[in-house]
């Protein structure tokens, strides 16, 4: 996922078993093919160069069980370490906060919830018959990337849908070239962490 054209969309399959979605850059070509295997003890996300699914380019796996302060290391398809992500438990009680930590163990970004009360709101209406219909189009959460002197970086944002399926990322900052894939595996699984929160 290198020289990344933004902003990059990311759409969630409906009707599937598993918690896949795609992602496309601005030229509407797929960069990756995200596929969460289910009925796991410790998370485990392959992503695929395509669709197809024949070719594994990176691997996501908790570093223990189920936990809501766990950290997910990221692999290449050589198996070759290129960092991890971490939620901060009690941090991320009110507000979601994750670090993105590189391959030499070294904080490099945070990831933290913009506005909290999108999803207060969004769980309390979503527990109305018939409003809950429509929170996917009136509650929206977003998430900015910042670098550790809290330069924005960029930021994850829900894009009006009923199925809460469509997120875009669009690009604030400049993004070293060696860190495209650990921003975006990060946005990838504090996504399908984040969506399984409400």
């Amino acid at each position: 996922m290198k020289n990344l054209l933004f902003p990059i969309e990311l759409s969630f399959k409906i009707g599937t078993l598993a918690n896949d979605f795609v992602a496309k850059d601005a030229s509407g070509s797929m960069i990756a093919y995200v596929r969460q295997k289910m009925f796991k003890l410790k998370e485990d996300i392959e992503i695929f160069s395509d669709e197809s699914k024949t070719r594994v380019v990176y691997r996501i796996k908790a570093d223990q069980w189920l936990d809501w302060s766990a950290a997910y290391s990221f692999t290449n398809a050589l198996n070759q370490p290129l960092g991890k992500v971490a939620r901060k438990g009690w941090a991320s009680i009110w507000k979601a906060h994750y670090d993105v930590i590189d391959q030499n163990e070294n904080l490099q970004y945070h990831i933290r919830e913009e506005n909290a009360w999108v999803k207060v709101m969004d769980g309390l209406i979503g527990d109305i018959p018939i409003l809950s219909f429509f929170t996917g189009y009136l509650f929206n959460p977003s998430y900015i990337v910042t670098d550790i002197q809290d330069n924005p970086i960029a930021r994850l944002k829900k894009e009006p849908s009923f199925w809460g399926r469509k997120f875009t990322i669009h690009q604030l900052g400049d993004i070293d070239s060696d860190d495209d894939d650990r921003i975006m595996l990060s946005l990838m699984m504090m996504l399908l962490l984040e969506r399984r929160r409400g």
